[in-house]
């Protein structure tokens, strides 16, 4: 990548003071969240535990719930990571469930541990793929999802895109992200864990060498508001926009609709 003004040696960080400026304008973003996945994929599970006090769990079990998911229901699950938003909707009882992620290391967990979990579905399976060239056909499933991955989007836009495009007639969309708080004081506080007590902490439990606990906290205050999300969806041609704060506006569901046609 010569000549591009932030290009990635190997022997940095993913994410430096530098690209840490300005994340999502970062012109090797996908390489460096690649990167940084790859590296923080042994104890991601573990940190998102810890720092959420467990709620991570709940975000993605009210996220299923506003889903509507019935077993006539085809779930594509993007940027799934280690796996658990798409096993969530395997419990809920859908009829087949994908996980994509483009991080080889974080898929490779995902797939063990589905295949050592006790009540694993066999209708659960798994691919590498990038959320901006999906290999799946147009109109494929009826629910398309990601939890905590459109923010690491090299372009929202075109992943939004893709999401649209896999989706049949009458689908819908379900994405759960982070948020800032809109309330003052839960959003002084949320700054100070998320920006200053988090990545410190999580760095030394995870032994981050990527800058992944530095960036991830920056990705969310510099991603777009709610409101401008859902402007976003409805852009690329999604109808019937809602979104639905948790836990003070920390995390917000968003259920998006794509048109009868």
């Amino acid at each position: 990548m010569p000549g591009w003004p932030f290009a990635m040696a190997q022997n940095e960080p993913a994410w430096t003071s530098q690209t840490l400026a300005r994340p999502h304008d970062t012109p090797d973003k996908s390489l460096r969240v690649r990167r940084m996945f790859n590296g923080i994929a042994r104890r991601y599970e573990l940190i998102n535990t810890l720092f959420s006090a467990g709620r991570d769990a709940a975000w993605r079990r009210e996220a299923v719930r506003l889903a509507q998911i019935s077993g006539a229901d085809d779930v594509l699950d993007v940027a799934a990571g280690t796996g658990d938003f798409a096993r969530a909707f395997a419990a809920a009882g859908a009829r087949l469930v994908v996980g994509v992620d483009f991080a080889h290391e974080m898929l490779r967990l995902a797939t063990a541990k589905h295949d050592h979990h006790p009540t694993r579905s066999p209708t659960t399976c798994w691919c590498e793929a990038d959320a901006l060239r999906l290999p799946f056909p147009s109109r494929c499933c009826s629910v398309v999802s990601s939890a905590f991955g459109v923010r690491n989007f090299a372009d929202l836009d075109v992943g939004l895109a893709e999401m649209f495009r896999v989706l049949r007639p009458g689908g819908r969309a379900v994405i759960l992200e982070f948020t800032t708080p809109t309330n003052p004081i839960a959003r002084a506080i949320y700054h100070l864990y998320s920006q200053r007590l988090m990545p410190m902490a999580a760095s030394i439990i995870s032994h981050d060498r990527e800058g992944a606990y530095r960036y991830l906290p920056r990705s969310v205050v510099s991603f777009p508001g709610a409101e401008q999300v859902c402007r976003r969806l409805r852009g690329v041609g999604f109808a019937d926009v809602s979104a639905t704060p948790l836990t003070l506006g920390i995390v917000t569901v968003y259920v998006a609709r794509r048109d009868q046609e």
